[in-house]
């Protein structure tokens, strides 16, 4: 189950239905119209079509080392609309290695696309890189924006799309995290999970001044096609308006819509499994949901030691993501993976999406290198085979995408209880003019309905100035134990709600 990660995703599928792209730059290559309704005509004439896998690169690239394929680095002097008035730069990826299947590229401009060109010529490499190949199964594993951000005059990245249909990308001074991607179909299911792949982009040239940037991608896969159109804009957060439309080859009864994969490897709650320096590890800590009940949810995420699903019901939601809180440098004491620095990422849905359940998926891992986090919307009804199904919604990568009045839960711990039986939690909620009337001004809600629960203690925290929910529960024999709580004044809510699901 778990995912290679990093710089690296494995691409699972691809179609072999794209022309060759000329061997050198795209300045002669022929132009042909362009719009929207094209890429949605050819996702549309893909499904109605077996699906074809595409060729793979000569085997020379797919036998490239870890070390190899990471000394070919992109000449930023080469990149797409370099040192003209365009504010903005696109850089690509060779393929090989973990990617076996190239993606093509096209330059749209005035409604016309042309493409660009795969060329060695573009890249520097090191001398321990062999002899490469180079014939018309070449092109590109992905590409990489930038644009100028907080550095006058120099250009910064801030989103890449590589591998399958991942991508990724940033706020201001923040480090690479968590990824999105286009689709998640049977993630975490018994069948086995189909990673659908972006095979075309198509990126519209954008005007003097303009502060935005509008990228195309054709999606193929054995059960579906799409066309995905994203507006993207770079800043303080990065923010992406998502349009999709999916042609179904076969009924999906389990696909996952703004579908996000991180890692969560240990912090106070599962501490003592890692003999690790650092006192935590992981791109997210939680995941929260705003669901159509108004309510704001937040779960802990955990690393159990088997696959976990969690399904939240909910009807029109309006909103949920995987977070980061854990935002300073003692939190992890990482000089390398500057772990404080990981975005968050919240998912907006735009019209309504009706019933179904926002899915967190976690799945064991013994090391950071692996993704073992997935958060989706899956919907209720499943998507037929033969229908085309329209979906939009809003991507915000930054530190705190998503903000309520309500104070947050900043740390959960557990551990032994001490001076009692079962298990003791510990939950910290921010400082917020909510509690200026001190603990005895609220109402303390815990709940569990597998296990023995204590009252609660609630004390002002002098460090943080928020408060401290302090309960125990006896786990007896079970295996898991559901747990829920939530801090009230006067009746209205005076916390989120804090869930979570301890495993043995």
């Amino acid at each position: 189950m778990s995912l290679s990660r990093r710089r690296f995703l494995t691409s699972a599928s691809a179609l072999a239905l794209l022309p060759a792209l000329p061997g050198s730059g795209s300045a002669t290559a022929a132009s042909m119209p362009f719009d929207r309704d094209l890429v949605v005509a050819e996702a549309r004439d893909l499904a109605s079509r077996p699906y074809a896998e595409r060729p793979k690169v000569p085997q020379a690239w797919q036998d490239l080392t870890y070390e190899e394929y990471r000394s070919i680095r992109f000449r930023l002097d080469k990149a797409l609309w370099y040192e003209t008035p365009t504010p903005f730069n696109v850089d690509f990826f060779t393929p090989g290695l973990y990617f076996p299947h190239a993606v093509k590229v096209f330059e749209v401009e005035d409604g016309q696309a042309r493409p660009v060109g795969f060329d060695l010529a573009m890249f520097d490499k090191g001398k321990e890189v062999p002899h490469l190949p180079v014939d018309d199964t070449l092109g590109f594993s992905g590409l990489r924006l930038r644009t100028e951000m907080h550095r006058p005059g120099k250009t910064d990245e801030f989103c890449v799309f590589q591998g399958a249909s991942y991508f990724r990308a940033i706020g201001l001074h923040e480090a690479y995290g968590l990824s999105a991607r286009g689709l998640a179909i049977r993630t975490g299911d018994p069948r086995g999970e189909e990673f659908p792949d972006f095979i075309r982009f198509w990126l519209e040239r954008p005007a003097t001044g303009q502060t935005n940037m509008v990228v195309h991608a054709l999606l193929d896969s054995p059960s579906v096609t799409g066309a995905y159109r994203f507006d993207i804009t770079a800043g303080e957060d990065c923010v992406m308006n998502v349009e999709a439309t999916l042609f179904p080859r076969e009924e999906l009864d389990n696909v996952g819509i703004g579908p996000l994969t991180s890692m969560f490897l240990f912090d106070a709650t599962n501490r003592t499994r890692f003999d690790d320096f650092r006192p935590a590890v992981h791109d997210s800590d939680g995941l929260q949901v705003a669901n159509g009940a108004g309510e704001i949810l937040w779960r802990p995420l955990a690393n159990p030691k088997t696959l976990q699903l969690s399904h939240f019901v909910d009807e029109n939601p309006r909103g949920f993501g995987l977070m980061q809180r854990a935002r300073a440098f003692s939190d992890f004491n990482d000089l390398e993976a500057v772990y404080h620095k990981r975005p968050g990422l919240w998912v907006e849905p735009l019209g309504d999406w009706g019933k179904g359940t926002v899915t967190l998926v976690e799945i064991p891992a013994d090391k950071e290198i692996y993704d073992n986090i997935v958060a989706y919307w899956r919907p209720a009804a499943p998507f037929a085979a033969g229908e085309m199904v329209n979906l939009s919604y809003r991507l915000t990568w930054g530190e705190e995408p998503h903000r309520t009045d309500l104070p947050r839960v900043i740390e959960s711990s557990m551990g032994a209880h001490t001076f009692g039986k079962g298990r003791l939690a510990i939950v910290e909620f921010e400082a917020n003019p909510v509690f200026d009337d001190g603990p005895d001004a609220m109402a303390i809600y815990v709940q569990s309905p597998h296990a023995e629960v204590t009252q609660g203690v609630l004390q002002r925290n002098p460090d943080t100035g928020g408060m401290r929910l302090a309960f125990g529960f006896d786990p007896a024999e079970r295996d898991h134990v559901e747990l829920r709580a939530q801090l009230r004044k006067d009746g209205a809510a005076a916390s989120e709600v804090w869930l979570y699901r301890w495993t043995a």
